[in-house]
């Protein structure tokens, strides 16, 4: 299918999502791939691996062109090598997600939606956070929680944040979409944030963004 969402937020930013039905040639045949990526390539040993490194390249090749590369730092966070804007990137299932913003650090994270995550919620939620109690909505609303850790953890790019104890989400209504706020709060940082999510199929995504400048 390709990508099904392109989305300019503002002048500065671009949210993308690819859904990944392609097989190997056809991902193969849409990306142009340097020595490095191509080295990093072989080295996957699953299908489903490769999928994902293909789909993520030809979606930023559709966000913003065939030319652009991404490189990664010691602890495995994407960066784009001529440095032109900030970059997070999701997968899950059959979704990638890159959101890309020119003056401002980003995080986004998308998540598959099984059944499961009510057995591990103890391991990220903490007690300042309130998920309903309300059948329909109780899984969302846990994934909600999920991506948003996630997105901040990834916005803050720092080592040695616990996502349960030291991010927390203010409580909220869960809707289908909507804006929620987040605060990170460590020994080195103390920001609150303001993230957006959305469902698309059985799939939560949540994003934000913020100036670079004030996350110490």
């Amino acid at each position: 299918m390709g990508c099904i969402t392109k989305h300019y937020l503002n002048e500065f930013s671009i949210l993308g999502v690819w859904k990944i039905e392609e097989d190997l040639d056809t991902l193969m045949n849409l990306v142009v791939l340097d020595n490095d990526e191509k080295k990093k390539y072989k080295g996957f040993s699953s299908n489903s691996r490769k999928l994902e490194f293909l789909s993520v390249r030809a979606l930023l090749s559709e966000l913003i062109g065939k030319d652009t590369k991404i490189v990664y730092n010691k602890n495995n966070k994407p960066f784009l090598k001529d440095g032109s804007r900030f970059i997070s990137i999701s997968h899950s299932h059959k979704l990638t997600a890159i959101l890309l913003s020119t003056n401002e650090k980003v995080g986004i994270d998308l998540e598959y939606m099984r059944t499961n995550i009510a057995a591990i919620a103890f391991k990220f939620l903490n007690r300042k956070e309130k998920v309903t109690k309300e059948y329909d909505d109780h899984k969302y609303h846990l994934y909600i929680h999920w991506c948003a850790k996630e997105a901040l953890y990834k916005i803050c790019d720092k080592e040695g944040i616990s996502i349960q104890k030291n991010i927390t989400i203010e409580p909220f209504m869960v809707k289908e979409s909507g804006e929620i706020k987040g605060k990170v709060h460590t020994d080195r940082i103390n920001e609150s944030f303001d993230l957006y999510y959305s469902k698309y199929d059985n799939y939560a995504i949540v994003w934000t963004k913020k100036n670079y400048e004030k996350i110490e």
